[in-house]
């Protein structure tokens, strides 16, 4: 399905997701089968691998029916308290006008720039720097900001990160990760299963031991059979084994590609409300690497706006690098981007001066007394985008004007 502009690479993306959360169903239906497998192992170990396959198939079309309503049972589930398990995870609570205006009317004059619904604002007591939008439609839909990211950020990158989630909420986003992350947790579910009830059981390779050990005793009936018995059944199990890895991989494969392909349409929608893609990458440059929610589980950390984790080089990671979404931003919107940044050491909402060491220091003075903090950045000539000569700790270097958009005046 070929693509041009945003709106229709928003279209292409959509129906890309829709095979591949089909796929994720198939997925289900190859776990069943390799669970088919096994019972019929269990059951029987003296068959021949061509009658547990055919059996097996037998077995996945009687319980087909009952693996998809299964399935669409969790996913019910999900839709119901998908939230109250996202918040109990993360320790997120909503938030009203009065106890965060700043972030509250900054979201709100989004909505009422492109006429979408105001989504519920939700904070996650965290010094991580780091957003995530959740929610399956209208009522459900939510943005949790960390308080750590409330601090580093100033008003336009926040805004600029705020217009990234809920072009992830206008995009439907949300609604296709939330369900790929069900159902790929469907996988490892019973992947999982399916390992523990054979290893841990008397019906492994251990029980095939003794079943052949006191089949030698009475082994002069046929060597045909024993050909066909345990040999076949390990067969098998190997196949099943492969096949519940193989199931697990893709079902991984699916989420990180629907995360990886999104994340660039939504820092693209950001600069579309927004008007400001400096803001974006700025934004995108005080969070990286910094953005790793303690105690938040890998499903979580894959609706986040950074997700450090990576995988095996970068085919496992589930967003793309903060420097390849930095250069399609310089690219595609004309933004500037001013490289890795060091955030100065914070104590108050607005990236102040850390009250540590309760004055500043000179050069000199550092090198004599103290240990050094590497979150704070050196002073004189190549101090870098974060400070400047005589200027320890500064903020950010103020970003290039933005043109006037008529929302600003109300």
């Amino acid at each position: 399905m070929a693509a041009y502009g945003l709106y229709t690479h928003i279209a292409s993306n959509k129906f890309r997701s829709m095979l591949m959360l089909i796929g994720l169903f198939v997925l289900i239906y190859v776990l069943v089968y390799a669970g088919a497998l096994i019972a019929e192992v269990i059951i029987d170990n003296s068959r021949t691998a061509d009658a547990y396959l055919r059996a097996a198939w037998a077995d996945l079309y009687k319980a087909a029916p009952l693996a998809t309503v299964a399935a669409l049972a969790w996913i019910a589930i999900a839709y119901f308290f998908h939230q109250s398990i996202i918040d109990a995870v993360t320790g997120g609570h909503d938030v009203t006008r009065t106890e965060q205006p700043r972030l509250y009317n900054l979201l709100e004059n989004l909505c009422i720039s492109r006429g979408i619904p105001m989504p519920k604002l939700k904070i996650v007591e965290s010094d991580a720097l780091n957003a995530f939008a959740t929610g399956l439609n209208r009522r459900q839909y939510a943005i949790s900001v960390t308080s750590g990211l409330l601090k580093a950020l100033d008003d336009r990158e926040l805004e600029a990160v705020l217009g990234h989630e809920l072009t992830h909420i206008r995009n439907g986003d949300v609604q296709l990760m939330v369900i790929a992350v069900i159902i790929a947790g469907v996988v490892g579910f019973f992947g999982e299963l399916f390992f523990r009830v054979f290893f841990n059981s008397n019906i492994g390779f251990g029980g095939w031991g003794s079943s052949s050990g006191s089949s030698s005793s009475s082994s002069s009936s046929s060597s045909g059979d024993r050909k066909g018995g345990g040999g076949g059944a390990i067969v098998v199990v190997l196949i099943a084994i492969a096949l519940l890895i193989l199931a697990w991989l893709l079902s991984q494969v699916v989420k990180f590609a629907l995360s990886r392909s999104r994340e660039y349409l939504a820092d693209a929608g950001s600069v579309e409300l927004t008007k400001d893609p400096d803001a974006m990458i700025s934004a995108l440059r005080k969070i990286e690497n910094r953005g790793e929610l303690q105690g938040a589980t890998s499903a979580v950390m894959e609706m986040c706006l950074d997700n450090p984790r990576e995988g095996f080089s970068d085919l496992f990671a589930t967003h793309p690098s903060v420097q390849s979404r930095c250069d399609a931003l310089v690219k595609f919107a004309g933004g500037h981007d001013p490289g890795p940044l060091m955030l100065p050491s914070v104590d108050g909402p607005r990236g102040s001066e850390s009250a540590e060491t309760g004055e500043q220091t000179t050069d000199g003075e550092a090198e004599t007394g103290g240990a050094a903090r590497p979150e704070s950045p050196p002073s004189g000539p190549s101090s870098g985008p974060w400070g400047s000569p005589g200027a320890p700790g500064a903020a950010v270097p103020p970003l290039p004007p933005r043109p006037a958009r008529p929302w600003d005046s109300h």
